[in-house]
């Protein structure tokens, strides 16, 4: 398809604002292609194949849309659309000049019409569109009305006016074209006079056309005045020509609404366009007449406005060069092998340090300094022995007279009261007694000889009844005697019988000293679980290395099944492992940590010199527990990992791990 110079600059105006609005990169490119691609006569699918080379698919979907949607408008097409209407317009006016011609041989026409001017056909140079075609019809359409006005005008000037009556309920009009007026030669065969009869004859006039016509009304012609009572008289050619015409009276009322005789309003049917160009085009009229009748205070926008939240630009603002200042980066060079030189000489001076003994004294020192400041606070105004002989609730100063109670001094020794050891349970201590196993068996047949003699005992009063014969198939023939010999299948069966019940019997009692499973997981868990009431124990591990994850399993999994409490605190290599629980809970998790895992061999560590080990660095007994289940905690500095057992009350735990640690590398160093 090829465009005029005009509508091409148009054309590219028009895609050039929807690009804007709709691409923010590459508008250019894209303009062009979307140009191009209609101007060589491309369908739609294929400027969308194009238009993918640039955008996303759904984006260039509603491009080539909106593209094809402004062709439309232009009053253009392309080149498949255009074939393909003009074939389908040329279908269409072959079927009306058909039907227009099988009409004219069944009616012919009482007038000639004026001849039409049948709309522009297409040509390969100059393409028709909807749009053109739908124009040439309204100025037909046009001509044709403003004939019948002037014929009528014509036929209404011929009568004699006569003044009408002012309409109270509503004034009617006629919608009868020209074909069903009647024509001013036959209105003159009726007479000129005026009177009921006249009056008469038109209402049958306008009642019969009325009811031949229905309610169907006639749309397109401008409504005539209908005639009544008061008008002129109109000939007797009006009735006959009034029988053939199709009209339907039109009563308007006096807001100017179509009314039928009952008072109803009537709504007269509206043509619709069918060609999607023409339906686009009112759909556009419908949207900015609801934009411009919607009031800006009713708007989103204007309603829900957060001037907090910035808008997004439609187009993306160009961002200018940020250039360095001169010499940034050489002072960053410089500030960095500075760094360098300064962490080179702080090492230089810890390996000094350590070689001296510097840091390790330092660092103890800071260590005692922790303890005797703790001390110090923990230490009490008044001694709970001196408080009831000293007058006052605290110590006196040096060098100063202690202020004592002279009435609590005696000549009598008080002896303090003798008190139970927390530990101490009260109940009676009973040592066990093993046995040999030669005197366990005598003993064994010395219980089972006196149940026997007991049950003996039963049955020679009558308590119990005697015990029946205790046949196998070894001694069949000797207890049984005759009557195995008389009947040895019946006996046989008996004695099988007797065999099957002694082990049922057997069994049966075997399954009811059976545990549930219920009471076999209670009784594991009551063997390793022990009575703490009376005082924990607990162990304290240090661990230079944890690099290998199967340690720290190992480590956190046996502690949850020996049901024991603690904590492990991970700082570089002075790792502290704190378990609690009972003596033999104790003793199983001492051989995990010291026998059973394989520090040294089983280490992951990148540092080749470092030694992986496990120390027990302490061990003892506590009133109550510290911690609660078993869980890992990692502290980035020493001051973080002391505060962890600090919050539990055991900080000293931390202080004997750290102290050990730094005299080790005393004893490196020298």
């Amino acid at each position: 398809m090829s465009l005029s110079k005009r509508e091409y600059e148009d054309y590219k105006s028009a895609i050039d604002k929807m690009v804007n609005r709709y691409v923010t990169r590459d508008r250019s490119s894209v303009v062009s292609a979307i140009t191009h691609a209609v101007d060589s006569g491309n369908d739609k699918r294929r400027v969308e194949d194009k238009l993918m080379d640039y955008v996303e698919r759904s984006l260039a979907h509603k491009l080539a849309e909106k593209a094809f949607m402004l062709l439309d408008d232009l009053g253009c097409k392309g080149k498949s659309s255009s074939r393909k209407r003009t074939h389908k317009d040329d279908s269409d006016r072959d079927k009306e000049s058909k039907r227009a011609r099988v009409k004219e041989d069944k009616e012919p026409s009482p007038k000639p019409k004026p001849p039409v001017q049948p709309p522009p056909q297409p040509t390969p140079n100059n393409t028709v569109s909807p749009g053109q075609i739908q124009a040439q019809q309204i100025k037909d359409i046009m001509a044709k009305a403003q004939a019948v006005i002037e014929e009528r005008k014509k036929a209404m000037a011929s009568l004699q006016p006569v003044p009408q009556k002012p309409a109270t309920n509503g004034t009617e009009f006629s919608a009868v074209p020209l074909a069903t007026q009647p024509p001013p030669s036959a209105l003159a065969g009726v007479g000129g006079g005026s009177g009921p009869d006249v009056g008469s004859r038109i209402a049958e006039l306008q009642a019969r056309i009325q009811a031949q016509l229905g309610s169907v009304p006639i749309i397109g012609l401008p409504p005539l005045p209908v005639m009544n009572a008061t008008t002129p008289a109109m000939p007797q050619a009006a009735k006959a020509a009034g029988d053939q015409g199709k009209p339907t009276p039109l009563i308007l009322d006096a807001e100017g609404r179509t009314v039928d005789k009952s008072g109803k309003e009537v709504h007269l049917t509206q043509r619709i366009p069918t060609l999607k160009a023409n339906i686009r085009a009112k759909k556009r009229e419908e949207f900015k007449q609801q934009l411009q009748e919607r009031p800006l205070e009713d708007t989103v926008e204007s309603t829900f406005f957060d001037p907090r939240v910035t808008g997004r630009p439609s187009v993306r603002s160009k961002r200018p060069f940020r250039f360095h200042d001169p010499g940034k980066f050489i002072q960053l060079a410089q500030r960095e092998r500075a760094k360098s030189r300064l962490e080179k000489l702080q090492g230089e001076i810890s390996q000094i340090a350590k070689k001296t003994g510097i840091s390790s004294a330092a660092k103890l020192a800071q260590l005692e300094q922790r303890e005797l400041k703790s001390s110090v606070d923990d230490a009490p105004d008044v001694e709970w022995w001196d408080a009831v002989i000293l007058d006052g609730n605290k110590y006196s100063e040096e060098g100063c007279p202690i202020p004592v109670k002279e009435d609590f001094i005696t000549s009598f020794i008080e002896h303090p009261l003798e008190m139970r050891c927390p530990s101490d349970t009260g109940k009676p201590v009973t040592l066990q007694v093993y046995l040999t196993k030669k005197e366990r068996k005598k003993l064994r047949r010395m219980n089972r000889r006196e149940a026997w003699k007991e049950k003996q005992e039963k049955i020679r009063l009558g308590l119990e009844p005697p015990p029946e014969p205790k046949v196998r198939m070894a001694n069949l023939m000797r207890v049984l005697g005759n009557e195995a010999v008389l009947d040895p299948t019946k006996m046989e069966k008996h004695v099988r019988e007797q065999m099957a019940k002694r082990l049922k019997a057997h069994q049966d009692a075997n399954a009811a000293r059976k545990l549930t499973p219920d009471q076999r997981r209670e009784k594991k868990v009551r063997k390793l679980k022990e009575d703490t009431t009376t005082g924990v124990h607990v162990a304290v591990y240090k661990v230079t290395d944890f690099s290998n994850g199967s340690h720290k399993f190992k480590v956190e999994t046996n502690a949850k099944q020996l049901y024991m409490t603690g904590t492990v605190v991970l700082f570089k290599d002075i790792n502290v492992v704190v378990v609690e629980g009972g003596p033999k809970q104790q003793k199983k998790y001492k051989r995990l940590m010291m026998e059973r895992i394989r520090w040294a061999e089983e280490s992951r560590s990148k540092d080749a010199d470092l030694e992986s080990k496990c120390q027990l660095i302490w061990e003892g007994k506590t009133p109550e527990r510290s911690f609660g289940e078993m869980l890992f905690k990692a502290c980035p500095t020493e001051n973080f990992a002391r505060d962890h057992f600090k919050k539990h009350g055991v900080e000293h735990y931390w202080d004997i791990a750290y102290g050990k640690k730094i005299l080790e590398e005393t004893d490196e160093g020298i």
